[in-house]
């Protein structure tokens, strides 16, 4: 066996490199008399065939055939399928098998009873490990394979972890070498080329090792042609050859697009954008698509992160016996309903989502169909009976059947094609076997069949198979940027390369399987932690071979120094030895822009001739508090959306208790008191999260015995319920030719009683502090709320009073009242009038930025509170 090496140096740069093996190759045959028709050029990626053999082609020889080990094996015999629990390496299916295994295992299903989850991580390793072993199997000789199980049965029981990491590794090892399929590559060895020759980069190849071992011991001539380099003697540097030191992630980001850009324009295309920062490189792929830059991307992303995915997981979810509300609205404005949404009227699901966060709802149970318009009923009818049928069945079904099932809904949905057309769309239908049928004897159609689960394993094997499948999104025609991995970048002819995230992880080996320990995988033939590390300083070695490198990282990670990649280190000090400068320094190619600062003003609005049409106590209060938020308010109809899985607070609790007095006033007399409040308590706690609801729902028994003995006080006074939830409009305004005529006070009262005086008293419920309505009363013109409804009374024929009656303070029922409080009803119809009058005129409507209702004002961001200037304030 031959070996030529392939330096690192002016003639060897990635542009050149496949000149000189063709050079190298052609002259080897030459000289040992060999046809290179029949000889057999092995490349590490498929990427590389293109390259080499133009290369080759352009020394006007015949080409030997170049290929991958893969691209070889595939094209002289078909892959042999999986059989029913043999290993397919599609993690969802072999999970499933090793379940199948473990139920035969006593301590294994002692676990599965113990912790559903401690059993499921074993389940995950254990197939992790066995496709590793299976691996690590077909990387040899067909000849050498049954010694190989021998072997490695010796070293897994010379471990000596815990018992049960030793029982699954057991497993795995037989699960693994009872698979008795020929390998895919086991062609390879039967093959009789004129010679082997095969290009090492970025660390060995077992399998390509194995072949040429194989090749000596037939006396087949075979040439290694060795591209890797050791980092530490490296005596030659790009071009260009730049590191950028950024201060934060943004900052990396930012740079990382500037770099490629400037790359583009200096005329060095295409452009390797290295994917060693998976979450770094999305903000540099969306900074760089703004500008218009055609990006391929060979790493992909798994199927579960695509947009097909989410719609589809957001069908399955409202499908779950527990789903949400919310996630109900979700399927509904998902693809699956776009068909659906398509035969109703548009305004459908937005009054029907707008109408549940309104009134609160929080689960599918408590949609009142009374309340909806036709449209928004129709749509949740429609969506609810095509997910009822999908649902309805055993708890417990073939795997088979739950995805037969599922097609069915997508069909009834017609939300086959709006998936399709998504990113992704198909091959996601095909990963989950939704339009198309496992070969019959597979492995794969085992499982589907024999698999029973509920609706919560379906959701998780759906979920594992999304994550475990890639999906590579078509590459534009003239692709400028090229993502790709480390590994895959080597040998390649890029005008330039950038490397974002060069910091400490750069290099760093990645994690082995977690049941094969370092000393197990050297005797298995797998990577050991040591030849991960040396492949990735293989990787980054060869980047050495473009004209141009630029690398990027962050010297700081919040407020912690970050250090840089001892790749990086271990370069300077190598070029350092060679005489060269090192890594220069990378210069900004962006502008830069001085921004002088402005002062921001306190905001400030204007409404000339915009008079709302009607206002409600809460907004006179917010004209009161500060006008600028009632302009956003009231005037804009700015609001933020309720949280519909937001939990249980205390603002639910008042609703309720609003809601079970006013039924009871009403109610009262069927039954005893303290029976009839309690049987309206749990009839209205109906719907509600228990857990959430359960300490209110405490906090009420205590309520409910203070409340009828305030009560009987109250009416032993001589007051008496007279109406609850009393709904009042008021035109203050209303004589002919004033510019507030039109407008109404509307306004909903919680109670009014009759007292014996013949006086109405207008009580306002309150769960809040007494401390905090005594603060309210203790200037009574400056009380909003009771100050409103008293206005709106005001032709009730009576004398009013009226108190905020506190139901939940430690010390019992407590009535705080509003003295004199029809007097402070006529100072806010006066006040109003001349405050709208004003506001109709011009007038502004400043925010004042003061007080409570400042700290807790959603319109904050609006206003810019927090940025106003010291001369604003």
């Amino acid at each position: 066996m031959d070996r030529m090496n392939l330096p690192l140096d002016g003639q060897h740069g990635a542009a050149a490199i496949w000149a000189r093996v063709a050079e190298q190759g052609i002259g080897w045959l030459r000289e040992r008399g060999l046809e290179a028709r029949d000889a057999v050029l092995i490349l590490p990626f498929a990427q590389h065939l293109a390259p080499a053999r133009r290369s080759w082609m352009q020394q006007g020889r015949w080409l030997p055939r170049v290929e991958t080990t893969h691209s070889l094996a595939s094209a002289l015999a078909p892959t042999g399928l999986a059989e029913a629990l043999q290993i397919s390496f599609d993690a969802a299916i072999d999970a499933l098998s090793a379940k199948a295994l473990l139920a035969q295992q006593s301590w294994a299903q002692a676990l599965r009873r113990q912790d559903g989850r401690a059993f499921d991580l074993a389940v995950d390793r254990l197939v992790e490990a066995a496709q590793q072993m299976l691996r690590a199997s077909h990387q040899r000789a067909p000849q050498q394979r049954e010694a190989f199980w021998a072997e490695a049965r010796i070293a897994v029981q010379a471990e000596t972890p815990g018992r049960f990491e030793s029982a699954l590794s057991l497993v795995a090892l037989e699960w693994a070498a009872s698979d008795t399929r020929p390998a895919a590559t086991d062609v390879l060895f039967a093959l009789r080329p004129s010679a082997w020759m095969v290009l090492q980069a970025g660390g060995s190849d077992p399998l390509a090792e194995a072949l040429l071992a194989d090749a000596e011991a037939r006396g087949i001539p075979a040439l290694v042609l060795k591209a890797d380099l050791e980092l530490d003697e490296v005596a030659h540097a790009p071009a260009l050859l730049e590191q950028a030191l950024c201060e934060n992630f943004e900052d990396q980001a930012q740079c990382s697009a500037a770099a490629v850009l400037a790359h583009l324009q200096a005329g060095r295309a295409p452009v390797a954008l290295i994917a060693q920062d998976r979450v770094l490189l999305r903000r540099v792929r969306a900074l760089l698509e703004r500008r218009g830059v055609g990006l391929a991307d060979e790493t992909g992303w798994t199927l579960a992160t695509s947009p097909a995915a989410a719609h589809l997981m957001s069908l399955l979810r409202a499908a779950a016996p527990q789903a949400t509300l919310d996630e109900w609205l979700a399927l509904l404005k998902s693809e699956t309903c776009r068909q659906l949404r398509a035969h109703l009227d548009d305004q459908a699901l937005p009054v029907l989502e707008a109408l549940c966060r309104k009134r609160g709802w929080r689960t599918p149970q408590s949609v009142r169909f009374d309340e909806l318009s036709e449209a928004s009923l129709s749509l949740w009818r429609l969506a609810r009976s095509a997910v009822r049928q999908f649902t309805e069945g055993p708890s417990e079904r073939s795997l088979q059947a739950w995805l037969d099932g599922l097609k069915q809904l997508l069909q009834r949905l017609q939300a086959e094609e709006p998936l399709i057309a998504l990113d992704a769309g198909q091959p996601l239908l095909d990963a989950l076997w939704l339009q198309r049928q496992p070969w019959p004897g597979s492995a794969h159609e085992h499982m589907l069949q024999q698999t029973l689960l509920d609706a919560a394993g379906f959701l998780a094997w759906i979920d594992q198979t999304l994550e475990a499948q890639q999906y590579l999104p078509p590459a534009p025609e003239q692709a400028q940027v090229l993502v790709t991995p480390l590994a895959r970048a080597m040998l390649r002819p890029f005008g330039a390369i950038v490397l974002p995230g060069a910091d400490a992880q750069l290099g760093a080996a990645t994690a082995g399987p977690a049941l094969i320990s370092d000393r197990l995988a050297a005797r298995l033939g797998l990577p050991t932690l040591q030849q991960r590390r040396e492949a990735s300083a293989a990787a980054f070695t060869q980047l050495l071979r473009a004209e141009a490198l630029t690398l990027l990282r962050c010297t700081r990670q919040g407020s912690e120094p970050l250090a840089a990649s001892p790749l990086l280190d271990r370069l300077s000090l190598a070029l350092q030895r060679a005489g060269h400068v090192g890594l220069q320094p990378w210069v900004d190619p962006r502008p830069p822009i001085e921004i002088a600062p402005q002062a921001q003003a306190r905001a400030a609005a204007a409404a000339p001739g915009r008079v709302p049409a009607s206002l409600s106590a809460s907004a006179i209060e917010s004209l009161r508090d500060c006008p600028y938020q009632f302009f956003a308010r009231v005037l804009l109809k700015l609001q933020e959306s309720p949280e519909l899985e937001a939990e249980l607070d205390k603002s639910d609790y008042g609703s309720w208790l609003h809601a079970l007095l006013h039924r009871f006033h009403q109610e009262r007399g069927a039954k005893p008191d303290a029976e009839l409040l309690a049987s309206l308590a749990d009839e209205l706690a109906q719907g509600l999260p228990p857990a959430e609801f359960l300490p209110y729902r405490a906090s009420f028994d205590r309520f409910a015995e203070r409340y009828l003995v305030w009560l009987a006080e109250h009416e032993a006074a001589g007051a008496r319920y007279e109406a609850g939830e009393q709904a009042r409009e008021l035109q203050p305004w209303s004589e002919s030719g004033h510019a507030l005529a039109p407008l109404v006070l509307r306004g909903r009262l919680d109670r009014i009683d009759r007292q014996a005086d013949g006086s109405l008293l207008l009580i306002d419920y309150k769960t809040g502090s007494v401390a905090g309505l005594k603060d309210k009363v203790a200037r009574p013109p400056e009380d909003t709320q009771l100050a409103v409804y008293a206005a709106l009374m005001r032709d009730a024929g009576a004398a009013l009073q009226a108190e905020y009656l506190a139901l939940d303070d430690s010390s019992g029922i407590v009535a705080v009242s509003h003295a004199d409080v029809e007097h402070s009803a006529a100072l806010l119809i006066d006040g109003l009038e001349q405050d709208l009058l004003a506001m109709e005129q011009g007038a502004a409507l400043p925010a004042l930025g003061e007080g409570r209702a400042c700290g807790f004002c959603e319109m904050r961001g609006l206003c810019r509170r927090d940025d106003w200037s010291e001369e604003a304030l």
